[in-house]
């Protein structure tokens, strides 16, 4: 990359749109535009989706907060950098230390780049290394304010603090994510003119605790209407390796939200969680029409993986299925087509490229993303790959305009027909009729299969072929291991 002198920068940046990127922690397709739920409320993340473009098969390059950040961030597949795990932060491994992350080609273009709320995944190296990534560190964000003791009775597999949901009394401005969108609000009001910014929100729910406030519980039904459709031996027909990404987890399995009387209030809080979410969304774009700054913005809304919520007999992420890794994506602003809808594949990595083209930055060769101008100008126009993804070496998720083909570390393969089977019901992968369709989908493996990097950890699996033994998290899982629940 070329480095130009700071009042080049600030020059070349005179008349650039601005841009707005806004993230939702643990977001899966539940949103209107995308149909993921039919009771999802979600108005003015709707509203956006009708004055851009929205892209219905999205999905992140891997089902887990750190190493998909890390892959958007950097537009590199897990793959390409071993973090598959929630450690480590990509800055202590050498090869990455000095990389141009998003929001530092953005500043080394004469933008001021603020954000709040979860962009990075933990710390980001502490205040010095901060002041590298970010001109401006606003709200930390987060749960904000909490009950006094857990709403829900002691979950298995550790009954970690985060594993909680529900109702309690307090005010949606005791909320981390009420402080992030109006720190969003507030640089909005105070922008100049003459300098155009990158505002970065990341927002923490529905991630849990899914704590609400009364009023956006109270959106969703007290009966089963708000469960999500399943198939009691849905797992039957997959691998068995299909459980070692999710072996022993915070997460709880359906069968113990049910016996626990908490599967309806864990998706009631979901719901109503990601409404409280697109009610602050709705805020920050407010403050961008009162300063009169919406057509000259650029709004890019991104989720860092899907969600499960009964589906596959599990809760949470870790998989390689749609429920795991669709996510919302959605552009507006100048040089997007409103009111259209993409069903051609796309991946989180190729944000980088897309926003960068948008804003008429200097091209980087070094990116793994491919730019979505072509679909921003046009839904319709072809693109060239499909959309992977990656949960620890070896286990891969193919998504085509049709097809899911996944194949894990020890070879053992899913294969699902979007066409007949969104639900991802009916694996097909050992039918000799579509041997075809595993083919052509096998060639999208990713070339590159690094091992996890130095001081990986949380939610990292090995696999030993010549033992037919995999690692979870240090522990040894052999075939005859009953699967925990």
């Amino acid at each position: 990359m070329v480095v130009l002198t700071a009042w080049v920068n600030v020059a070349a940046a005179a008349g650039k749109p601005n841009v707005v990127f806004i993230a939702i922690d643990d977001q899966n397709d539940w949103v209107g535009a995308l149909g993921g739920h039919p009771l999802a409320k979600t108005p003015h993340l709707d509203r956006l989706a009708a004055r851009g473009t929205v892209f219905l098969n999205a999905h992140c390059q891997a089902p887990l907060c750190n190493p998909s950040r890390t892959s958007l961030l950097l537009s590199l597949r897990p793959t390409t950098t071993g973090i598959y795990g929630l450690a480590p932060w990509f800055r202590t491994l050498p090869e990455w230390k000095d990389r141009v992350a998003l929001p530092q080609h953005f500043k080394a273009h004469g933008y001021r780049t603020l954000t709040a709320g979860k962009i990075y995944h933990g710390g980001a190296g502490g205040p010095k290394q901060r002041e590298q990534e970010f001109d401006v560190w606003g709200t930390p964000g987060g749960v904000g304010v909490k009950p006094e003791k857990k709403l829900i009775p002691p979950a298995p597999m550790g009954n970690h603090p985060l594993m909680d949901w529900g109702v309690f009394p307090h005010q949606d401005e005791d909320k981390g994510d009420y402080h992030v969108a109006s720190f969003a609000v507030e640089q909005i009001q105070a922008a100049r003119k003459d300098e155009p910014f990158f505002l970065a929100a990341g927002f923490f729910l529905p991630h849990v605790p899914c704590y609400v406030t009364q009023k956006w519980y109270d959106l969703f039904p007290d009966d089963d209407s708000v469960l999500p459709v399943i198939r009691e031996d849905d797992r039957d027909d997959t691998p068995r390796f299909s459980w070692y990404l999710h072996w022993n987890l915070p997460e709880p399995r359906l069968k113990w939200v049910r016996e626990a009387n908490q599967w309806r209030n864990l998706v009631r809080s979901y719901l109503a969680s990601t409404s409280f979410v697109d009610a602050q969304i709705g805020r920050i774009m407010k403050a961008l029409d009162e300063k009169g700054l919406t057509e000259n913005t650029i709004v890019v809304v991104w989720g860092d993986h899907g969600w499960h919520l009964g589906e596959k007999g599990i809760t949470g992420k870790n998989t390689l299925w749609d429920d795991g890794t669709r996510v919302p994506l959605i552009f507006a602003g100048p040089g997007i087509a409103t009111g259209e809808r993409c069903e051609q594949p796309a991946e989180l990595l190729d944000i980088y490229p897309t926003l960068s083209d948008l804003c008429g930055l200097t091209p980087r060769n070094d990116l793994e993303g491919i730019s979505l101008l072509p679909q921003l100008k046009d839904a319709e126009a072809p693109r060239e790959r499909p959309a992977i993804t990656s949960h620890n070496q070896g286990n891969h998720g193919i998504r085509s305009t049709r097809w899911r083909y996944i194949r894990y570390a020890d070879g053992t393969e899913e294969l699902y027909d979007h066409q007949s089977d969104p639900n991802e019901w009916t694996n097909l992968a050992g039918r000799a009729e579509y041997a075809s369709v595993v083919a052509e989908h096998r060639q999208w493996l990713p070339k590159i299969d690094l091992p996890p990097a130095p001081r990986s950890a949380s939610r990292v699996l090995t696999y030993d072929r010549s033992t037919d033994e995999a690692i979870w998290e240090g522990k040894t899982v052999r075939r005859s291991d009953p699967i925990p629940q």
